[in-house]
């Protein structure tokens, strides 16, 4: 692949996941707002959002790093472009994937987290810095059994780290959420997917009701817009990267039906996440690693194993 179709893809991957994104975003406020028994946003709140953010001055605080403040925002949204751009790549040339794509794909992931974390601190607030901790531990109890539930799909595709070789397995012998182990593994992921997305009940970094917006509180402007973009963003790139790996995404060759199954499919797993964030209190930190470390783990744990057994 030549530089410039590189940069093609990466153009292409950040445009798909930041208009999908906005409208995730706009998804979940509407379905939230419809649940609280009010109208909700218009269509096009996400883009006047980011807009006004955008043309709205950046303030560095006194004493922050100024460097690592205004660079962490462009980390986590240069890693959610990447991620998108290899897995639009893939669904469309599936054979022409590299060795490792897909830990790479799972390193890129996190990134986001490590930028907030690397802005909180940047910012010398102390608050912030609460939210960034919090951030560190959030990913320290989540990303354990999602990599557990991910080796799922790994075992049964013929134990292959290519995420091509995993969709072409699953176009010919099914989906791997067809079988017991791949339903463990795919609610687990789904679980953990709403930790990496800190969404409600595991949104403890930013807690507006306790720190005040915590690892963002320091943030306005445009630095503050491009993280909300991330943030939009992932609401597109991790769930279509859970259905590439369970459902298979969608042979998009064979019919325009599996399209149109595949945004259903996706439209499902939104309204999964608004749900749960309207349905569930938050949980504090300590609760939060309580549930993956002794809980979630285990069962992701008997997924691999059952996985190795062929079930």
């Amino acid at each position: 692949m030549s530089i410039v179709q590189g940069i093609g893809y990466l153009v292409i991957g950040f445009l798909a996941a930041a208009i999908i994104g906005m409208f995730a975003h706009w998804f979940d406020r509407k379905i939230t707002a419809r649940v609280q028994w009010r109208v909700g946003p218009p269509f096009f709140q996400p883009v006047y959002d980011l807009v006004k953010l955008l043309a709205k001055e950046v303030i560095v605080p006194e004493g922050a790093s100024r460097f690592l403040f205004l660079s962490a925002p462009l980390f986590g949204l240069a890693a959610v472009s990447v991620v998108s751009a290899l897995l639009i790549r893939t669904v469309i040339f599936p054979q022409q994937t590299f060795l490792g794509d897909l830990i790479v794909v799972i390193y890129l992931l996190t990134i986001p987290s490590q930028a907030v974390i690397l802005g909180a601190f940047a910012s010398a607030n102390p608050l912030a810095s609460l939210g960034g901790s919090r951030e560190m531990k959030l990913i320290l109890s989540y990303e354990l059994p999602f990599v557990l539930a991910i080796l799922v799909p790994v075992i049964k595709a013929g134990e292959t780290i290519k995420l091509g070789v995993i969709l072409q397995h699953q176009a010919t012998e099914g989906a791997v959420i067809a079988s017991i182990s791949g339903v463990i593994a795919f609610v687990i992921s789904l679980i953990c997917m709403q930790a990496k997305l800190a969404k409600v009940p595991f949104d403890v970094p930013e807690a507006e009701t306790e720190i005040m917006g915590g690892a963002y509180i320091e943030y306005s402007g445009a630095a503050l817009g491009l993280f909300k973009l991330t943030q939009w963003m992932m609401m597109f790139v991790v769930p279509f990267f859970l259905m590439m790996l369970f459902i298979g995404a969608v042979n998009w060759r064979q019919s325009w039906l599996n399209i149109v199954w595949a945004a259903l499919i996706y439209i499902g797993i939104l309204l999964f996440i608004t749900l749960v964030r309207n349905t569930n209190p938050r949980l504090r930190i300590d609760q939060i690693m309580k549930f993956f470390w002794a809980k979630i783990t285990p069962i992701a744990i008997v997924a691999v194993i059952l996985a190795f057994l062929g079930l």
